[in-house]
């Protein structure tokens, strides 16, 4: 979940180090700090935002040809400046992303041979290996490539040593690394994002490699230790932009590009001429397929649930959902010719990376859905599905989120047509809606004072309940943890029925509940188990269509959407609880686009 920067080239590298830095930061903003060899390490750090580090360099600027870089999600030790990456002895600085397993042993055995350390970080281990192999007479790739075989773990290396001015060694093993190829210059990182500026020719390295770069040149290295050739390849990714343009906030912008990217992602999926869904081609046959499984994490996840949904009442197969963290530890039973489908916004998430893994041991035809083309889970899927959501900043998921489920909803209809499932008639219905999604995502936006005015009466809530039934369901626990997430309000997500068989225990005057009811079959018996709350004095938000709100009678407050097909209604009705958060959070002052603890990229277990 960190992130990693380095560069060796031939003119000074700070500010371009610190530049790489502010493109990761969303992975994490505990510290950060860079070091260079002058030729003797020189390092810089600082506690919490990276802004903190530049302040650090304006009063003791840094120099140097070669340099490496980081911004830290903490895993092991407090997030203070004697944790911060890069961790160095004399001879050798470290930066490093994931988890080192067996840090405690080796830090004991190297404690017992002299080796002092000045933190209480799993990395700093990696620093004093290489050290010890070095003073043991190896070269400098010999003892990286002797201390990475110690490691147990997940991680991604950037190492640089005191007196090289032309030598930085990357290792990966569970966590991504690219390299970037540049004019006499040559970059790693660990997102393609970060050497975007620097340079649009990348190298992912493969589960295992490590690489040593020089201004010239990059040579690979197996898990074996056998030199290796990568495939170099463009990258469209690292050259986007990440500028926040006259919002506020990236996550509000990401929230207004939603229907462009909506309307990108349909447009590779759908074919307005015949007005149908389609697929790239399949490695199976959808007609025979037993079961569908589909595994994510977080947002990701409920995207899944939602399909799951569409699954069975369109395409009229069974799937089964699961959160990634927790699916491989069940050793489930998955058929021959299953479908196991995989939702990661990253593509790096290692929960879900992990379980695509296990799937795949069990004989299933993986199927990813991923906003990074060129990511671990779309290298190791039989079929690749992207979003085309652009680049995420916020960590809290919007365009990603409601990709995901225009790519899924496009997939259903594709089974369910293969299938059989429905007729001609329905398919037409289905698809005319999904097709009206931007311009009616367009519409929701419109209604951002409202909803804006709608969070000023809920600032000082301690505890938000969100129903919703069908398909909404899953909306609802998105709409609490996207509250939870940015807010750091207390918030749960409900099936509406479920209501009074526990949680409406919780119910009083001070409890703010968002009720997502657009009008239709289900509408009848939401709008029964939102008045049990209102009887209870509960202050209910109803989001609803013009006849919904006519149908439920007086609500204290409610907001008009869109009259939707409830096929398309979970991604309309994603935007309005993605704004209430996003101004609730606003109105708490908390820090929007890098809420406390969390970072975008989960690449650790």
């Amino acid at each position: 979940m960190c992130g990693i920067i380095g560069i060796v080239g031939d003119k000074p590298v700070s500010d371009r180090l610190v530049e790489g830095l502010r493109r990761l930061e969303y992975r994490g903003y505990d510290s950060a700090g860079i070091a260079t060899a002058t030729p003797a390490i020189t390092r810089r750090r600082a506690e919490g935002k990276l802004d903190n580090l530049v302040s650090v360099l304006a009063d003791r600027p840094l120099t140097g040809i070669i340099g490496i870089g980081h911004t830290r999600w903490a895993t092991h030790g407090a997030p203070t400046e004697s944790n911060a990456h890069p961790h160095a002895t004399e001879q050798v600085a470290v930066v490093h992303n994931g988890i080192i397993e067996n840090f405690r042993e080796l830090r004991e055995e190297l404690a017992a041979k002299g080796h002092q350390f000045e933190s209480e970080t799993d990395s700093e281990v990696i620093a004093h290996l290489v050290t010890a192999g070095m003073a043991e007479g190896l070269s400098p790739q010999q003892a990286a490539s002797a201390a990475i075989g110690q490691l147990h773990g997940a991680f991604a290396l950037g190492i640089l040593f005191a007196g090289q001015d032309n030598l930085l060694i990357g290792a990966r093993r569970g966590s991504p690394l690219v390299v970037g190829y540049g004019d006499g210059e040559m970059y790693l990182s660990s997102d393609a994002m970060a050497v975007g500026p620097l340079s649009n020719r990348i190298c992912y390295l493969a589960e295992g490699d490590w690489v040593e770069l020089t201004r010239d040149s990059a040579i690979i290295h197996d898990e074996t230790g056998a030199v290796v050739e990568r495939e170099i390849r463009s990258s469209t990714v690292a050259a986007e932009s990440i500028d926040k343009g006259n919002f506020p906030h990236f996550m509000l912008k990401e929230i207004y590009e939603q229907p462009t990217v909506i309307g990108d992602t349909l447009n590779t999926y759908f074919n307005a001429l015949s007005g149908g869904a389609f697929m790239p081609e399949m490695p199976f046959d959808m007609a025979q397929v037993p079961k569908v499984t589909i595994v994510a994490c977080g947002t990701a996840a409920y995207a899944g649930f939602v399909a799951k949904y569409w699954f069975e009442q369109i395409a009229r197969l069974g799937v089964e959902t699961d959160i990634a963290s927790e699916f491989r530890y069940r050793e489930a039973a998955m058929p021959d010719g299953g479908v196991a489908i995989f939702i990661s916004q990253s593509g790096e998430t290692a929960d879900t990376l992990a379980a695509l893994r296990y799937a795949k041991s069990q004989g299933q035809y993986i199927v990813s859905i991923v906003n990074v083309p060129e990511s671990s889970i779309a290298r190791e899927s039989d079929v690749v599905l992207p979003t085309h959501a652009g680049p995420e900043i916020g960590v809290a998921s919007t365009k990603a989120f409601t990709c995901q489920l225009t790519v899924l909803a496009c997939l259903v209809l594709t089974f369910a047509r293969a299938r059989g499932a429905i007729d001609d008639a329905t398919v037409d219905r289905l698809c005319s809606s999904l097709a009206h999604v931007p311009e009616l995502s367009r519409d929701v936006l419109q209604h951002d004072d409202r909803i804006l005015s709608i969070a000023k009466d809920m600032t000082e809530a301690r505890d938000v309940l969100y129903l919703g039934r069908g398909s909404l369901f899953p909306l609802a626990m998105e709409g609490a943890l996207k509250l939870k997430e940015i807010s750091y309000i207390h918030a749960e997500g409900y099936a509406a029925g479920e209501m009074k068989h526990g949680p409406i225990a919780l119910v009083d005057d001070g409890v703010p509940i968002i009720v997502l009811a657009p009008s239709g079959r289900l509408f009848e018996k939401t709008v029964s188990n939102m008045h049990e709350v209102i009887a209870r004095k509960g202050q209910v938000f109803l989001m609803s269509d013009e006849q919904g709100l006519k149908d439920a009678g007086p609500v204290p407050h409610s907001i008009a959407l869109p009259a939707v097909d409830d096929f398309i209604a979970p991604i309309l009705y994603a935007v309005p609880v993605q704004l209430l958060a996003y101004h609730l959070s606003v109105l708490k002052g908390t820090d929007i686009d890098q809420p406390r603890n969390l970072a975008k990229s989960v690449t650790v277990e």
